[in-house]
């Protein structure tokens, strides 16, 4: 009979190694997804780096995009030698060769659902996507035909699947049919095409992200049209909302413990700067994510100049992370600063 005490000890003890053994337990493995804001290679971006290099672009920041597992942004130009404009106000494109600025700066996804993608016509879409596919860069949000303009982008790192779909609701005319190339347009509000796309791959990915190119240039903060949708869309499924369009970087929201990063701002380019709006000031947004979801948000403030991204100097990160802090307190989402760093807990 004194042994009876042991013999339970022993089958209590087997029984919590089995309930809490590895194999049971979470995969506690978790990536980092950089994501940034406007990449425009084109106009003068594209002559200096025929002067002074293809990882010029990227200056003292290409160190965080090489320590990254994942790098996601919107291209803002087109990759061709078309020379056929479309009329507008502004056509940007690079030469295909400027791919190479992508591929050393770690680029892994580029958004092309955006109002410049088309600038050079059908010609210089179909050159752009030719480039990139001749690189290990993937792209979402425009294509041939609607059917690769809505397909996703699924790319698995350190066990864990990420799923990238592409929307813009800029230049409605530039949608892509059966049989023409263009854009992945989306009206915001227009929830239901966005469903169809997310229940064919919902159940095959662990994360899934959705970059949109929204609204209208130097808006600081999203309207409620656009709050209500991006919430609509986490509903529906979204694990990470990748905004871009404004220039400037909006706050972000941390909704049933997912991330709304309502606009990145611009990364790389040659733009007029706005002394009020400042958008030359921003952020490389590091969001660490685990099969669980997201977990965290490491942001570095960034300054544009000269073509090139570098990290903001001392005394104007603080400034940046500053204003960071008051856009988010908005959502009621903490920014914790720390030196030159800001930092999101998700869970």
């Amino acid at each position: 009979m004194k042994k009876l005490p042991n013999f339970f000890l022993l089958i209590t003890s087997l029984f919590f190694f089995a309930c809490n053994s590895p194999q049971k337990q979470d995969n506690p493995q978790s990536i980092t997804i950089g994501f940034a804001g406007d990449t425009m290679l084109g106009r003068l971006v594209n002559e200096t780096i025929g002067i002074k290099g293809y990882a010029y672009p990227w200056g003292n920041v290409l160190p965080m995009l090489e320590e990254n597992d994942l790098n996601i942004v919107n291209l803002e130009t087109t990759l061709t030698k078309v020379k056929k404009k479309v009329p507008k106000v502004f056509n940007f494109k690079a030469y295909p060769d400027r791919v190479k600025t992508l591929t050393l700066g770690q680029i892994n996804i580029v958004s092309l659902a955006n109002n410049h993608i088309r600038d050079f016509h059908d010609e210089g879409l179909l050159e752009t996507i030719e480039t990139l596919d001749g690189t290990s860069i993937k792209h979402v949000g425009a294509g041939k035909d609607i059917a690769n303009a809505r397909k996703p982008i699924i790319i698995t790192k350190n066990n864990i699947r990420i799923g990238v779909l592409g929307y813009t609701n800029n230049e409605p005319g530039w949608l892509a049919g059966e049989n023409k190339p263009g854009t992945n347009y989306l009206e915001v509000g227009n929830i239901k095409i966005v469903k169809k796309d997310i229940e064919k791959i919902r159940d095959n990915i662990d994360i899934l992200v959705v970059s949109l190119h929204w609204g209208p240039n130097m808006r600081q903060r999203p309207t409620q049209e656009f709050i209500d949708f991006a919430h609509q869309l986490i509903d529906a499924g979204v694990d990470i909302i990748h905004g871009h369009s404004a220039h400037i970087f909006q706050g972000i929201e941390i909704y049933k413990k997912k991330v709304i990063l309502y606009d990145t701002g611009d990364f790389v380019d040659d733009y007029r700067v706005d002394p009020l709006l400042r958008n030359n000031q921003s952020f490389l947004f590091r969001v660490n994510v685990s099969k669980n979801g997201p977990q965290s948000i490491k942001l570095t403030p960034i300054l544009i100049s000269n073509m090139q991204v570098n990290h903001a100097p001392k005394d104007e990160a603080k400034q940046i992370l500053l204003k960071m802090k008051s856009l988010c307190a908005e959502f009621n989402t903490n920014v914790e600063i720390q030196g030159e760093q800001g930092y999101v807990k998700v869970y």
